[in-house]
């Protein structure tokens, strides 16, 4: 069996130009980045903001497990698939962070004959868009240090700096650590630590700002420390949001490359969905929904972080609704939620199936709940038996949706056909009518209870007291009305990750809040999550190299 990357390797790629005229973008509209990638110029970008918008199609999951869910896999597949039935379509995705690509998760490209390409630069560097947003928080950090040592105008208490480095990789070290020390020269002696790059609020903001203006006016608003007498400062008193939007005026621009079908796939942005809201750039989406008849887009891990997030967090931003889910589940998981061990995935179990399509019903009644069709992809393994895929079918039509088996990482677009043909009939059929999970001038504590009530299933929230006082400060300061970002973890509905299934009677503890002005929500974190991860004991690094021909090895 080939690799995702030896797969890759063998595929002969088209000019990215010739990709572009698919979708009607010419030579003169395009930035590029050697002969296989290229961005949107601004001009280009401007123009396409008045056209018509074509279809949303959101693909998102079950919690996932370690037996694995495909779901960038299915997006791209489901992609190549509308087109291989004579639909116009794009796909838009998130970059991969290179934490989980040198860590164990892998990257964000698809797989097997359903990819992305070229991915191993779309996996590592790509066009530099995660180091521009490195450098863009990290220069704001040295910033307000520099103010602090310089005399501290703001009268900023150093005790009181929430703003974070960054680092696009898994380093458990840096989580806290402090940093001044030396002396006078050295600067202010304190506290400090790192958050991944993926975490960070320009990588949330960037991927939420229409235009060069709204993704100043975003940076000038984050906070970044309190005086002494508690009061907020922000990017914009620091006066150095022009410097930071200049840092990122290249990376704002949507990245186009190809699916192994030529399928054009804008690639940008990479928040994850259980420390941020976990969707690509709405610039890259809005200019994929105005080039394309259909777009094929994902948010992270299950539906109830990054799909929830989606439609609470990006759909207002984006100004459009998904017009049908496509929620994504194996048999191989469904069996790991219904109790099945890792080891016992391969013998066939009708019962542990069974039980474990809990997992999958309450995502499926959740998306349903905005008013919005769903179709369940079966993305089939080798060990799926007949018995098992003809019950998950059945207990979807139980549920009322059509559930279509795809194996596109095997049989590419023709793999997918079924499902597309399902996605376009249902598009066609049923009339998505977008319903918001909760209101704005819901207090927060009425939009947590909402969110774990109404998508996690649990029965109540517990505040710590530190987020207690925060919400009065939040108040005060006139930030009760933003939406609220989730961090939990990924692999369960509750804040506990062993919790798996469909658990129900638990409660969820918010620790602390983080206001993220800039990006325009709250950050609730919950549980034990934590917002710079760390590498496995075997990182996936280790299997990686390159010849002297400059050829990549034991990427995936």
């Amino acid at each position: 069996m080939k690799s995702d990357l030896q797969i890759s390797q063998e595929t002969e790629l088209k000019p990215i130009i010739e990709i572009a005229e698919k979708i009607n973008i010419t030579y003169d509209d395009l930035e590029l980045y050697g002969k296989y990638k290229a961005k949107i110029n601004f001009s280009k970008i401007k123009q396409l903001k008045k056209k018509t918008k074509g279809h949303l199609i959101l693909v998102t999951s079950i919690n996932p497990t370690p037996a694995g869910e495909g779901k960038s896999t299915v997006t791209v597949g489901l992609g190549d698939a509308l087109n291989k039935i004579n639909k116009k379509a794009v796909i838009a995705l998130r970059e991969p962070s290179l934490g989980p690509v040198m860590g164990i998760k892998g990257g964000a490209a698809g797989g097997g004959y359903a990819q992305v390409l070229p991915m191993e630069e779309i996996n590592l560097h790509f066009t530099g868009d995660m180091h521009a947003i490195t450098a863009a928080n990290n220069a704001l950090s040295a910033f307000l240090d520099n103010h602090i040592h310089q005399g501290n105008e703001l009268n900023i208490d150093a005790r009181r700096v929430i703003w974070k480095r960054v680092v696009d990789l898994n380093d458990r070290e840096l989580r806290k650590v402090i940093v001044g020390l030396g002396g006078p020269v050295q600067g202010i002696p304190r506290e400090d630590g790192f958050d991944i790059t993926v975490a960070s609020e320009i990588m949330a903001i960037l991927c939420l700002a229409r235009d060069i203006d709204d993704l100043k006016a975003r940076l000038a608003r984050i906070v970044v420390a309190y005086t002494f007498d508690r009061k907020p400062v922000t990017a914009g008193d620091l006066k150095v949001e022009g410097a930071l939007t200049l840092l990122l005026k290249e990376a704002i621009k949507p990245n186009l490359v190809q699916t192994i079908y030529g399928t054009p796939a804008f690639v940008h942005g990479g928040p994850f969905a259980n420390i941020a809201h976990g969707c690509n750039s709405v610039l890259a989406t809005e200019i994929a929904l105005n080039l394309g008849d259909y777009v094929v887009t994902e948010a992270g891990f299950g539906a109830d972080l990054g799909g929830e997030k989606f439609l609470d967090i990006k759909v207002p931003n984006l100004k459009k609704a998904p017009d049908v889910i496509v929620i994504v589940a194996t048999v191989r998981a469904l069996k790991m939620h219904g109790g099945t061990t890792k080891d016992q995935l391969k013998i066939e179990n009708l019962e542990a199936l069974k039980n474990g399509f809990g997992n999958l019903k309450r995502h499926i009644q959740n998306m349903k709940n905005y008013r919005i069709p769903v179709v369940v992809a079966i993305n089939e393994f080798v060990t799926d038996t007949k018995a098992e895929l003809s019950l998950l079918e059945q207990l979807c039509k139980e549920q009322g949706v059509i559930a279509k088996r795809t194996s596109v990482w095997e049989r590419g677009a023709d793999g997918g056909v079924e499902l597309a043909k399902a996605v376009v009939e249902t598009i066609d059929d049923q009339q998505a009518d977008y319903h918001p999970l909760y209101h704005l001038e819901d207090t927060i504590e009425e939009k947590i209870a909402a969110i774990v009530k109404h998508i996690y299933g649990g029965k109540g929230v517990v505040f710590s007291k530190k987020a207690e006082n925060q919400i009065k400060e939040f108040i005060a300061n006139g930030w009760d009305k933003l939406p609220v970002c989730m961090a939990k973890t990924q692999y369960s509905f509750s804040d506990d990750p062993t919790l798996l299934g469909a658990p129900e009677g638990f409660t969820v503890t918010i620790r602390e809040f983080v206001p993220k002005l800039g990006a325009g929500f709250i950050v609730a974190l919950t549980g034990e999550v934590m917002t710079m991860p760390g590498l496995p004991k075997k990182p996936a690094a280790l299997n990686m190299d390159v010849t002297s021909d400059g050829e990549v090895i034991g990427l995936f």
